[in-house]
């Protein structure tokens, strides 16, 4: 709608102006009576001006209309200077609404037409200078029909490089939102479901020792009470990071986030052993040199396994190895599946381990089979994730 009333209002300004320009060069007295175009010659010198108005939507028309009437009135042996500059404001209509190529086509047919016209006219001069005025009157209407497409077309390729960019800048947006829900989760996961699981576990050792082993319930409720705390510090943490705005400038990211590591791993083994899962480690001798993150993402790599052993598993009973690799630690955990044909399901937390992994570089590999089930992983060092 905006474009609709912008060319009426084109139409009430521009087009007046065009018929006037007209109507005064058909009646305006030249010095030369060559270019005075009286009586029946007035019918073809203002004849274009009645299709002037109707140019923006028939520039071809317009144009084709103006140069008759120029080679009407060269035929009665007078040049129409209201007819030539009709031809130069349809030439502008045409190259500005068609485009360069029909456009400079136009013009260079009006220009050969007003020649050979006006040459017509003065008994063969071709190159009378007050004829060649109006034909390059043409050329310059031309010129500017060009300008005026050209810089809309200008406009309207940055309104829509604009758009583009404000697209892409919300595209953008949208898709680290959808990260930052991914992460969240996968942080919640990692601070809740584990500890939630120990609470769980110990509250049921508890349950079923309070009667006939009060110490054994005293020492699991003491456990529960521990995980609690700390499924409630690392929930904090994670809130105080999600409210933080980073309008300072710092990256406190990694204060707030649970950063454990193999450092950790006997208090981890304890944690499940005090929960009644046995845990057999074994551990190579190299010394294990990882990343900060690729330590974290060892650390969570048994603390899923150990957890889902000790949920699913068959017989209480897990088996871990530890032992560097060449440029990598290869960690594994094996533990009996509670059905044998069953093949194990996948979920949120198995997802989120692969993707860690493959954060820092490494690989996963898991799966059931003959009863057993068992996790691979591959955990670059820091030497190998530096170079």
């Amino acid at each position: 709608m905006p474009t609709t009333r912008t060319s009426r209002d084109g139409f009430r300004m521009s087009d007046v102006l065009a018929v006037a320009l007209i109507v005064i060069f058909a009646v305006l007295p030249f010095p030369d009576e060559t270019f005075r175009a009286g009586g029946l010659l007035l019918i073809p010198g203002l004849a274009p001006a009645v299709i002037m108005p109707l140019r923006r939507r028939w520039p071809l028309a317009s144009l084709g209309v103006s140069l008759t009437c120029v080679v009407a009135v060269a035929a009665a042996g007078s040049i129409s200077p209201s007819a030539l500059l009709a031809v130069a404001i349809a030439c502008f209509a045409v190259l500005d609404r068609l485009g360069r190529r029909i456009g400079l086509l136009s013009l260079g047919v009006s220009v050969v037409v007003a020649v050979l016209a006006n040459g017509w006219a003065l008994g063969g001069d071709l190159f009378d200078s007050t004829a060649l005025q109006f034909v390059l009157l043409i050329v310059l209407g031309g010129a500017l029909g060009d300008t005026a497409r050209s810089r809309r077309e200008f406009a309207t390729a940055m309104t829509e490089r604009a758009e583009r960019a404000e697209r892409s800048r919300d595209d953008e947006a949208r898709r680290r939102v959808a990260e930052d829900r991914v992460r969240i989760a996968r942080d919640l996961h990692d601070v809740v479901a584990h500890q939630i699981a120990v609470i769980s576990l110990n509250a049921g050792v508890a349950s079923s020792s309070l009667e006939t082993r009060p110490e054994r319930a005293r020492e699991a409720l003491t456990t529960v009470r521990s995980a609690s705390r700390t499924v409630l510090a690392d929930i904090g943490g994670l809130m105080t990071l999600l409210r933080a705005d980073g309008s300072d400038g710092s990256d406190d990211e990694a204060e707030f986030r649970p950063q454990r590591g193999l450092s950790d791993l006997d208090a981890l083994l304890s944690g499940f052993r005090d929960a009644g899962l046995r845990v057999d480690l074994r551990r190579g001798r190299r010394e294990i040199a990882l990343s900060p993150g690729g330590d974290h993402v060892a650390y969570l790599v048994l603390h899923e396994a150990l957890t889902n052993a000790h949920k699913h598993g068959r017989g209480g009973t897990a088996t871990v190895a530890i032992r560097a690799e060449g440029a990598a630690v290869h960690l594994t955990i094996v533990n009996p599946t509670a059905t044998e044909s069953s093949p194990p399901a996948v979920g949120n937390g198995l997802r989120g381990l692969q993707e860690r992994i493959a954060a820092v570089g490494g690989a996963v590999h898991f799966g059931s089979e003959g009863g057993v089930f068992s996790l691979e992983a591959w955990i670059p060092t820091e030497a190998d994730t530096s170079s």
